[in-house]
């Protein structure tokens, strides 16, 4: 398994990009449409954000899932019995949203979705057509109107020695959703699974941009796109005194829309958050 960035603006990038997604689960891009600039105050806005005591007043609403989620109530992965090391915001265009922040989200969350819709149709393109006759719509079609798609605002505090035993940032996991779109972080740490079970770093130069496959993919091609298991570890030494941000946009479809015999995408998200214990 080897990860290689692909240049979004070469002829052959959506073959190259899907058959990364096939082979390995991930896919980089560089030369993308995010601008970096944008990224980069996102991360310095909320950085003071998570600072700030400011979060407590947006404690997240059960019920909707958006808001802020505190170190307390953070999520465990599946087959974990430690909360990861970290806090979050989840933004949706209709949740709940600091005022003076809003807008820069509203347009990250705008522009990456777009960009994740044509990562979807290049994703369908390049499938083999056994695969393609398992969709029961088009991909790119399966998220609009969709009020699912999650835009978190990940934020891996400073580790100071007293965390507890085995706890990492985030531990070993496979995402729920279709595709999840990330701005390469500000600290390195993203590692994916590679099928003999060792580990290797995801490419993170800052202004790439990581895609993975989500489990609702898997499920929706019969598995021709792997969602792999990826997790982000502790730093040592004095990157342990750092924060790490991270921006997932967590693409999903439509509630209604049929991913296989098995499963619509609501029943499919319903299961996995019970199995995460945040419903």
């Amino acid at each position: 398994m080897n990860l290689v960035a692909v240049d979004y603006q070469a002829d052959n990038a959506a073959e190259l990009f899907a058959k990364s997604l096939h082979e390995t689960g991930f896919g980089v891009l560089k030369n993308h449409p995010i601008q970096k600039q944008l990224v980069e105050d996102i991360y310095q806005t909320w950085q003071a954000f998570f600072d700030s005591e400011e979060k407590f007043d947006y404690a997240y609403n059960k019920d909707t899932q958006d808001g802020y989620f505190s170190k307390s109530v953070s999520e465990v992965a599946k087959g974990f019995k430690k909360k990861d090391i970290k806090e979050y915001f989840h933004y949706y265009p209709w949740g709940m949203c600091p005022p003076a922040l809003k807008a820069q989200l509203a347009d990250y969350y705008t522009k990456a979705t777009g960009l994740a819709a044509e990562l979807l149709s290049w994703v369908e393109e390049n499938a083999p057509e056994e695969v393609k006759a398992n969709f029961n719509e088009p991909l790119p079609q399966m998220i609009n109107g969709s009020e699912q798609t999650l835009l978190r605002v990940l934020h891996y505090p400073p580790l100071d020695g007293n965390e507890e035993p085995d706890a990492i940032r985030a531990a070993a996991h496979g995402d729920i959703n279709l595709l999840t779109v990330l701005p390469a972080a500000n600290e390195p740490g993203l590692q994916v699974q590679r099928k003999d079970g060792s580990w290797m770093d995801v490419p993170c130069d800052f202004g790439t941009l990581i895609v993975n496959i989500g489990d609702m993919l898997q499920e929706a091609s019969g598995g021709y796109y792997p969602s792999t298991i990826h997790r982000v570890i502790n730093p040592d030494g004095a990157d342990m005194t750092k924060s790490r941000i991270s921006l997932p946009l967590f693409l999903h479809p439509r509630p209604d829309v049929k991913l296989s015999e098995r499963y619509t995408a609501e029943s499919y998200l319903q299961e996995r958050l019970r199995e995460l214990g945040v419903i």
